[in-house]
């Protein structure tokens, strides 16, 4: 025997009917200290320091991958 039972209600009605706790509360302070972050490093998304960032990164990168293959490559 096969039975279907279709329930028809909100998701707040679920979740009181399942006893899960309302988090709602919580969603909203995490979503305003995302909020409050994503806007005090808004900065930081800058392309041209993005660019100076990775430039200064690459140059010493290059320098020190150098500087290994002149040292493995010499002979003592």
């Amino acid at each position: 025997m096969k039975m279907t039972i279709e329930v028809d209600c909100t998701p707040e009605e679920a979740r009181r009917v399942m006893g899960l706790p309302d988090v709602s509360a919580l969603n909203d302070h995490l979503v305003a200290e995302m909020s409050k972050r994503i806007d005090a490093n808004i900065n930081l998304l800058n392309p041209e320091d993005f660019l100076k960032n990775w430039m200064a990164l690459g140059a010493g990168a290059q320098d020190q991958f150098r500087r290994f293959m002149d040292a493995a490559t010499s002979r003592k």
